[in-house]
């Protein structure tokens, strides 16, 4: 049970540093939409749906590399952090500056032709997180989780007073989205002050016998990582091209891309309280992989976590029609369907970390590139065949698909590999009628709005108060 609270607590403080600052950068959300119509928040949604991609081969998948090698019984832990940060900063050295000199072809291919200062500024906050990704990561391998958060918590509010001073105070409509842009170059700027010591202590370096191993694991966790968010952001990328002419009456497709854009903010806080798991049980798992009982622990850690998610799922699923208001303009509220199918995809995508433990822990990364890309093809496919009939549901349940199938494929290959005893029965269980009752409670009209919002928080405590009951004996169970 220690270790599962030690969990815990660090979840909690990764989520302060993870989810609490992207929360405050999800209430920008009724600022921006408020500023911006539906229209230039697609261009937004479009630019940073790149962004997310490229980024992914600027870490060139040095963080989990770090993890693996910093923690073997013979690891140099300062050897590794100088051979893993040399990576990262020479490819992004690389790539900020093929950015920055092909920004003005790139800004006519993106259609924000006149706007190549916004690629600059991309290449350099793209720069920045990848300089201070191995400090991060140092951090959580040294179970700094507090300070992790301090720095994450100190940026965001730099973002979120940057974003209210430029938009509300110094608006000029001529930088329009570009001040978006702006503010989060700005704000990064900070990230290089708090790492100084780190940064001027890092020696660039090369090891024969090393740095080749680690390129080999890191390799496929960066192509893993690129075919992931291409899972992730793909629709965002093709809603504007696959959208037929006029599916939605008398509207643009970049104006059904803003819609779908902010509606998906709210499947974020699925999708944030994922990352911040993620960033506490990436070294848990590899700092109890010679534990005997760690078949059990990790079982027990995914049943919980998908506990935990179903109770979000609920919270957010059945209280849309209160957060619709965090929406700037009443237009976007008619995307908000999406949102319990997207809730629902990154659910399976957290399970999805979960499992793939097995081929992280036995150097089977390769196994993650195939995975990773079997979901691309199915997103190319059902986001192909679903846009041009449901439009952007369409691309929602395309990304359902896609993560479950993900889910499904590596929880078959590790029981292989590295049999993990979960208990699929149960977390199924939960799922399945978690996601009935937030289309049952929605199905149900009361026209009072306290009424309605009183009955859902009772449908939410009630569920709470019965999870507590089935579980408790299962909780003091020791691993």
């Amino acid at each position: 049970m220690k270790q599962l609270k030690r969990l815990a607590g660090e979840t909690v403080l990764y989520g302060l540093g993870s989810i609490v600052p992207r929360f405050l950068n999800f209430l920008l959300v009724p600022l921006h939409t408020a500023v911006f119509n539906p229209e230039d928040y697609g261009v937004i949604t479009k630019l940073f749906a790149y962004v997310a991609v490229v980024n992914i081969v600027f870490m060139f998948g040095m963080e989990t590399t770090y993890f693996r090698f910093a923690t073997k019984p013979e690891a140099d832990e300062k050897k590794i952090f100088n051979l893993s940060q040399t990576v990262v900063v020479g490819v992004s050295l690389i790539l900020s500056l093929l950015f920055i000199f092909i920004s003005v072809p790139l800004s006519h291919v993106l259609k924000i032709a006149g706007h190549a200062n916004v690629i600059v500024w991309f290449a350099l906050i793209m720069l920045m997180d990848a300089i201070v990704a191995i400090p991060f990561a140092r951090l959580r391998l040294q179970k700094k989780a507090a300070m992790f958060a301090t720095g994450k918590l100190i940026n965001i509010f730099i973002l979120v007073g940057l974003n209210l001073y430029f938009l509300k105070v110094a608006y000029n409509p001529a930088v329009g989205i570009g001040y978006v842009i702006l503010a989060l170059l700005i704000a990064n700027l900070f990230y290089l002050l708090f790492f100084y010591k780190t940064l001027f202590s890092w020696r660039p370096a090369f090891d024969r016998l090393i740095s080749p191993d680690m390129l080999r694991y890191a390799y496929p966790v960066m192509l893993m990582g690129i075919a992931g968010m291409i899972n992730e952001m793909f629709s965002r990328i093709t809603l504007e091209a696959w959208l037929p002419d006029n599916f939605y009456p008398g509207q643009s497709a970049e104006y059904a891309l803003g819609i779908f854009g902010a509606c998906f903010k709210f499947a974020m806080l699925m999708g944030l309280a994922v990352t911040a798991f993620r960033y506490a049980a990436e070294p848990f798992f590899f700092s109890n992989a010679s534990n005997k009982n760690s078949p059990e622990l990790f079982a027990k850690v995914n049943h919980y976590f998908i506990i935990v998610c179903c109770i979000l799922l609920l919270g957010v699923g059945i209280n849309l029609d209160v957060l619709k208001y965090f929406l700037g303009d009443k237009a976007y509220w008619e995307g908000l369907s999406v949102v319990p199918v997207l809730l629902l995809a990154y659910l399976f995508l957290g399970i999805y970390y979960n499992t793939t433990v097995w081929f992280k822990l036995t150097d089977r990364t390769y196994f993650g590139t195939i995975i990773t890309i079997i979901g691309v093809v199915v997103t190319i496919a059902f986001n192909f065949l679903l846009i041009p009939l449901f439009g952007y549901m369409g691309s929602s349940w395309a990304s359902l698909l896609c993560y479950l199938s993900m889910a499904t494929i590596s929880y078959f290959l590790g029981q292989k590999y590295y049999p993990i005893p979960y208990l699929v029965g149960k977390g199924v269980a939960y799922i399945v009628f978690t996601t009935a009752l937030v289309y049952f409670v929605n199905s149900v009209n009361i026209e009072n709005r306290l009424l309605a919002i009183g009955f859902h928080q009772v449908v939410l405590v009630s569920y709470l108060m019965a999870v507590y009951f089935l579980e408790r004996q299962y909780f003091r169970q020791p691993v």
